[in-house]
């Protein structure tokens, strides 16, 4: 029990030792100077925490305008903060909406460059296609032709060499003996020009040959 508690106590006990006024219940007699010296000592001996409270009731109106003032510091930079998040926010969500439109405008182009380069290619295929089909077709052209005019030189020289042939023979036929030229006539029938033009090997150009062919330029 510390001073003050015990100070309290003897407070008490005087109280209860002093003689009550007449005619009353509740009313005591006490000593002036000696109640004094009670409240005295009790205002020396007052623990520091009631001295703290006692002064927290005094400046109560200081310490709840600070309080207060405090509070509303504190819910000004709250608001400031939430605004503060809030416009990073809008800023963050913003730059992400540009970013993808960006993204969907490169993807975009190009897919279409993609989609060109793949439709000039397909064109350029095409082209060089079609290029070489009419090569090919000119080609095929010239050597059908070719084909077609080797032939018919090369009949008009078995005639020629046909029509010289029979030429000789009945050259032959005028100087030599009947019996030599029936011979020979044998010879002629045994040969048959026509039907080995397959194997025959020209051995050169046409031109190359003594055998009259004027006749066919006059065709």
């Amino acid at each position: 029990m510390n001073r003050y508690e015990q100070t309290l106590l003897e407070m008490e006990e005087y109280v209860d030792s002093c003689k009550k006024q007449k005619f009353s219940d509740t009313n005591i007699i006490v000593d002036r100077d000696e109640l004094k010296e009670y409240i005295s000592e009790l205002n020396t001996n007052t623990p520091e925490e009631i001295k703290k409270y006692r002064k927290i009731i005094n400046n109560r109106d200081e310490i709840l305008d600070n309080a207060h003032n405090k509070a509303n510091a504190m819910v000004e930079q709250a608001k400031q903060d939430i605004q503060v998040l809030v416009s990073e926010h809008e800023i963050m969500q913003r730059a992400q909406e540009e970013g993808q439109a960006l993204v969907d405008d490169a993807s975009a182009q190009a897919q279409q460059i993609l989609d060109n380069a793949v439709s000039d290619a397909n064109d350029i295929r095409e082209g060089v296609m079609q290029y070489t089909d009419d090569t090919l077709l000119d080609l095929q052209n010239i050597i059908e032709n070719t084909i077609e005019n080797v032939t018919a030189k090369y009949d008009a020289f078995m005639k020629a060499l046909n029509t010289s042939l029979e030429v000789v023979i009945a050259n032959r036929k005028e100087l030599a003996p009947k019996q030599d030229v029936v011979s020979e006539k044998d010879s002629l029938d045994d040969l048959d020009l026509n039907d080995n033009t397959d194997d025959f090997d020209i051995g050169g150009d046409i031109e190359d040959y003594t055998v009259n062919t004027d006749f066919l330029n006059e065709k």
